[in-house]
């Protein structure tokens, strides 16, 4: 299950938030908003350079002593490592959570409302569109491209608020059209709007499409990878540990099924997140729709509009949107990264008990120093990142459900629109450790001979299954018994064979308990693990 698709045509038309070749450029940094991958005739003269990619130069200024020099940016500068040295493995993300993301959903938002509007027979100054203007607006979307964004931000330069920005500018680009060029129709752009209508349904848009594109994909790469891991390794056997001390052994592949499962069922219920919208005015009272046309059922239409783009509909709200489903999707990501953590350390520490070997790569440099390293570096960049997409993520869930009266969070000031800005931040170092995971398992190879090993050398894990039988058939004392013999001793395959050839128990229980090894001794957990899909809701990819 995913998060109700938002692209079919009777939604928000043809999906496509970058109308360029760029995805097919190979010789320009990837960025999607990139302006050195445009052909110089569509390059327009701005002098906002918010959205620039890393190839238009930015000035600033870094001093040394009483000298500066300008330093453009780049990969090599860029502030944050997500859009400099990871920029290639996490920009799939930058159509939806970008600063051009926000505006291209905005510009979406704000024309859907208008068709919505001229539905209604009652405000007959938008009566309903030609079929050619309603194509002349969705192709305002469809066909929205960083130049337009860029002309956004230009407006934005001289109004100083981004959102009127964007409706400035669709009065500007609807000149054009006769139908929609009318004075009376051009007002209804932003009708009764508040800022926060237009931004609340682009941010749950931004985020749907961010999941459903990018982040549960390559959840699911992850969840099957571990799934055919587990099957593969079913049949593994492995010297558990609690405790960090020897414990009674499992296989690699039960082991490898738990993490699939943990996994599984956390995607699953991110997908059942409810995203929401709201889109009631000012303070949440449709207050000045009802002014202006009273006879409306308001309520009804916003509630139709917002499903229309593929929302769920909160009809109690203030001025913003309560932020509750962002806390409630945040903290499901933050626990979904916690389960990945919990395996890139227990990955990690079976590298290190020699358990796996890692495929090398030839001319890759484990140290500087020690020539023979081949360090686990793909779990150790996929914890690393966890750690700080949960920090952002934290922050994100406990910051912006908190309002005061009917204003945004801390009244009059944006502190949640800052907040929101930084969705990618945390998204985005996800992604990047998903990844890194994923590099990791694709190098992993098992060590059957190291596991063996050490399971040979653990005798006593046979104390639990003996005192057990014994249990059974009435011995007395069984378990101080195996304690007297077990703990704190060296004990061997002689030693517990000499124990059980002397117990009191039928002979068919002797003969079971004579059979068993360390190596046969792990239960059901082959067969946990070659069924872990039957618990996974993964199959091929998608999920049902």
């Amino acid at each position: 299950m995913e998060f109700a698709a938002v692209s079919s045509a009777t939604q928000l038309g043809n999906f496509n938030p970058l109308r360029t070749n760029l995805q097919s450029s190979t010789q320009h940094h990837p960025l999607p908003f990139c302006y050195a991958s445009f052909p110089s005739s569509s390059r327009r003269v701005c002098s906002c350079k918010a959205i620039l990619s890393t190839h238009t130069p930015t000035s600033t200024h870094k001093m040394f002593g009483a000298h500066s020099v300008d330093i453009e940016l780049s990969a090599l500068t860029a502030l944050s490592p997500l859009d400099g040295r990871y920029w290639g493995k996490v920009k799939e993300l930058a159509p939806y959570l970008s600063e051009y993301g926000l505006i291209y959903f905005r510009v979406l938002v704000e024309i859907k409302w208008l068709l919505q509007l001229s539905f209604i027979p009652e405000i007959v100054e938008v009566p309903s569109f030609s079929e050619s203007a309603k194509s002349f607006l969705q192709g305002l979307i469809d066909d929205f491209s960083v130049d337009d964004a860029l002309e956004v931000k230009n407006i934005e330069m001289v109004t100083n608020h981004d959102v009127k920005a964007v409706e400035y500018f669709l009065k500007q680009k609807c000149q054009s059209n006769a139908e929609v060029a009318k004075v009376e129709v051009l007002e209804f752009f932003h009708f009764a709007c508040t800022s926060e209508d237009i931004n609340n349904l682009a941010h749950a848009l931004m985020l749907k499409e961010t999941m459903n594109s990018v982040m549960f994909p390559v959840m699911d790469k992850i969840v099957k990878a571990l799934c055919d891991m587990a099957k593969d390794n079913a049949h593994v056997p492995m010297l558990s540990r609690t405790h960090g001390q020897p414990a009674s052994p499992t296989t690699l592949g039960k082991e490898l099924a738990i993490f699939a499962v943990r996994l599984s069922r956390e995607r699953k219920d991110l997908s059942q997140i409810e995203i929401l919208g709201k889109f009631a005015g000012a303070v949440g009272n449709y207050n000045a729709h009802v002014v202006a046309y009273p006879n409306v059922n308001w309520p009804y239409v916003a509630e139709q509009f917002v499903h229309s783009l593929g929302l769920s509909f909160n009809p109690y709200v203030a001025q913003i949107e309560t932020h509750d489903y962002m806390a409630k999707l945040f903290h499901s990501l933050i626990q979904f990264n916690n389960i990945l953590i919990d395996f890139d350390r227990d990955v990690w520490g079976y590298i290190s008990l020699g358990y796996f070997k890692q495929i090398t790569k030839a001319g890759e440099i484990g140290s500087s120093t020690m020539p023979h390293k081949v360090n686990p570096i793909d779990f150790e960049n996929s914890e690393g990142n966890l750690g700080v997409a949960n920090g952002g993520l934290s922050h994100l869930s406990m910051k912006l459900p908190i309002s005061r009266w009917q204003a945004r969070p801390t009244v009059r000031d944006l502190t949640d629109s800052t907040v929101l800005r930084n969705m990618g931040v945390g998204i985005g170092h996800s992604l990047l450790a998903y990844k890194s995971t994923l590099q990791g398992i694709g190098k992993l190879q098992v060590n059957e001979a190291r596991l063996s090993e050490d399971l040979n050398q653990c005798w006593e894990v046979l104390a639990e299954p003996i005192q057990t039988v014994m249990r059974r058939y009435g011995v007395p004392e069984p378990y101080e018994k195996l304690k007297e013999l077990t703990r704190g001793r060296t004990v061997n395959k002689e030693s517990i064979r000499d124990f059980i050839e002397g117990l009191d128990i039928p002979e068919e229980a002797k003969t079971n308990l004579l059979k068993l090894t360390p190596d046969t001794y792990v239960g059901a957990a082959v067969e946990l693990a070659r069924t872990v899909e039957n618990a996974v809701n993964i199959v091929n990819g998608s999920n049902i």
